[in-house]
């Protein structure tokens, strides 16, 4: 489901709840956690969280010059980008300057495709295309697995690059990929009740309303997400980048009407906090190495 989209993409980059909630003094960024050890940690924001991405992707440079190769940093999502995904747009002015984001996928899809890492590996010769692969991403006959409180696994390789970069950051590679991973999986626990609770439904019916009255008779967010390509099919991308972003204003004024993103918002940080209870080590664990990779960042 759409919700469990964003909420899971909200709380893997630390918000509640979404990766991108609307608009950020309504994101409990700054929520703490309790720790049984020694004082709250709180998340990290937006702007702190680009700080170590860019960290990382320069931590990566320089170990893959290490291993005789060129590397570009990767383009780091900016604070405007990662609002995109949210279960529902409450912020008017996001709306309007960026629709449903069309304008950062496109900007991805762009860099996948012309990236210089890309042309760089495509015309290196075959057995140094393998070890540029190795060296940056390491080799699955050593690797950290978990098992995933929602059910499944997941695996990584130890070595490489991406992983020497998270090292240096968090300190303990697998501890962190334990604890983000742990993190970051619970949504499917609860989400569901999210969506069945009282307090979420009777506020999208008056979100509903709302469009209906607006002249977009949409009975849901994810409503609207299902039907977005079909909306703007055989447009310019010009056109389509208007037609979303009139269609994001207006669910953004009704959201904010209804007080539909706030509800979302609290009810998911009600939600996770009762799961959450059963892995007070991970969530502490979680945000202590993000707020000590700030910190490694900022002295790279």
């Amino acid at each position: 489901m759409l919700l469990l989209v964003a909420l899971s993409s909200c709380l893997a980059a630390g918000c509640s709840p979404d990766p991108g909630s609307p608009a950020d003094n309504d994101r409990p960024q700054q929520k703490k956690a309790a720790s049984p050890q020694g004082p709250p940690h709180r998340d990290l924001s937006p702007a702190e969280e680009i700080e170590v991405d860019r960290a990382e992707q320069d931590l990566v440079t320089q170990c893959m010059q290490r291993q005789g190769f060129r590397y570009w940093p990767l383009p780091v999502l900016s604070a405007p980008a990662r609002k995109v995904g949210a279960y529902v747009v409450d912020d008017v002015a996001w709306a309007h300057q960026y629709g449903y984001g069309r304008s950062f996928d496109n900007a991805a899809q762009k860099a996948n495709r012309d990236h210089p890492n890309i042309t760089y590996v495509e015309a290196l010769p075959k057995k140094e295309r393998v070890r540029y692969s190795r060296s940056l991403d390491g080799t699955f006959t050593n690797t950290i697995t978990i098992d995933l409180p929602s059910g499944g696994s997941v695996r990584t390789p130890r070595g490489g690059c991406y992983a020497q970069a998270k090292e240096q950051l968090y300190g303990d590679y697998p501890t962190w990929f334990r604890a983000k991973k742990t993190v970051t999986s619970l949504t499917p626990l609860y989400v569901p009740r999210i969506l069945q609770d009282e307090r979420l439904t009777s506020v999208v019916t008056a979100w509903a309303r709302c469009m209906t009255a607006a002249g977009q008779p949409f009975q849901s967010p994810d409503a609207i997400r299902r039907e977005r390509e079909s909306l703007i099919r055989g447009m310019t991308e010009a056109q389509a980048l208007r037609s979303e972003s009139t269609l994001a204003v207006t669910e953004a004024q009704c959201a904010q009407k209804t007080s539909l993103g706030k509800t979302a918002r609290a009810l998911e940080a009600e939600y996770r906090d009762k799961v959450a209870r059963d892995y007070t080590e991970e969530f502490t664990a979680y945000r202590q190495m993000r707020l000590s990779a700030l910190t490694r960042a900022r002295s790279l």
